[in-house]
């Protein structure tokens, strides 16, 4: 089941809004390792920064508390933020900073060694670009604003000769091969957020309606139980005669009109929790309303059902019961079962209510 599942996912092309939602799930849960990130960067750049500065007899400088002071503000600012969108640019700046900060430290160095602690810092910012939580053009953008800064290349470089080579060439197979990991790691975990969306799909949401399932109804209304206080009701609604109508048009038709009524519940009731709950059985909550209104509501939702357009015609029964505020989820099934009964053993298309 799972590689059917998975080979079906891969057949797939996944929407832009899988993609956006994938990519604010994948910040959100990367949110603390980026925070981790930025602070080992920083917590480098200041030890670097104190080595070199203190060796070349600059001591602190300045300049190194301007620096500071942005990597401050940026990380703050990423403490707080809670969308994607928004982390990418502070990322970028922070980048920035810190490129543009190691550039003015490494130009310190004995010239010797300057190229290498050039490529060392931005293969050291690319590898952390990769597991970061960007998209593909921040992260593009923090490959160049990397090379611009931390390329070995400017000043004073050899003539084309081995170590030339070696300046050129690594620097290539980093960006290379940070490219192809972020890529591959990048739909890895996109392809698995939509396979995973698809298997809770399949768990939680009726296939033939695409509404809500018994499960999915049972776990949300049961989570919702204990913040709704007194003013909350359970509805147990039904199709009238809907065995006549599997017998008389065929199942083809039964499965439509199972849809028609879903569809009618999904828009008369988008405020509230609803679902299929087996055969031609579903069942609302409801929860902050008089039950003056929810009657009102309720009965909408029949009137609403009988005048739908096709053939055959629909009318449902229901029962509306009210839940105590120490009362379980069980017993308002019962109670609401009951009422459903009443209101199909006195005509049905109609609506009963159990206080």
């Amino acid at each position: 089941m799972f590689k059917t599942i998975e080979s079906e996912v891969l057949k797939r092309s996944v929407s832009a809004e899988i993609k956006a939602e994938f990519l604010q799930h994948d910040f959100e849960r990367l949110h603390g390792f980026s925070l981790l990130v930025f602070g080992i960067s920083i917590a480098m750049w200041l030890l670097f920064d104190l080595i070199v500065s203190f060796q070349a007899g600059q001591g602190f400088t300045y300049i190194s508390v301007i620096f500071l002071g942005v990597f401050f503000v940026i990380s703050t600012a990423a403490v707080f933020v809670r969308k994607a969108l928004h982390f990418y640019w502070l990322n970028l700046a922070f980048v920035i900073t810190f490129s543009l900060g190691a550039r003015l430290v490494i130009d310190g160095v004995p010239e010797a060694v300057r190229q290498a602690w050039l490529v060392i810092a931005a293969s050291t910012v690319l590898y952390s670009a990769t597991a970061m939580p960007l998209n593909n053009l921040t992260f593009y953008a923090v490959l160049v604003v990397t090379w611009t800064f931390l390329n070995p290349l400017l000043g004073d470089v050899p003539d084309f000769d081995e170590r030339r080579s070696m300046l050129i060439c690594y620097p290539l197979f980093i960006s290379a091969l940070s490219i192809y990991i972020f890529n591959h790691l990048s739909k890895a975990k996109l392809y698995n957020y939509a396979m995973a969306r698809l298997l809770l799909d399949q768990a939680y949401l009726d296939v033939l309606t695409g509404i809500p399932n018994r499960r999915s109804f049972m776990t949300r209304v049961g989570q919702r139980l204990p913040d709704d206080g007194e003013q909350r009701y359970l509805v147990m609604i039904d199709i009238d005669h809907f065995k006549r109508v599997n017998d008389t048009y065929g199942h083809d038709v039964g499965d439509e009109v199972l849809t028609r009524v879903a569809r009618t519940i999904k828009s008369e009731m988008k405020d509230f929790e609803f679902a299929r709950l087996g055969g031609e059985e579903f069942g609302l909550y409801l929860w902050g309303i008089s039950v003056e209104d929810a009657q009102s509501r309720v009965e909408q939702l029949r009137v609403a059902t009988s005048q739908l357009p096709g053939k055959p015609s629909v009318t449902i029964s229901l029962g509306l019961a009210h839940l105590a505020a120490d009362g379980s989820l069980s017993q308002a099934l019962i109670k609401a079962d009951q009422a459903l009964y009443s209101s199909k053993h006195n005509g049905r298309n109609q609506v009963t209510y159990s206080p």
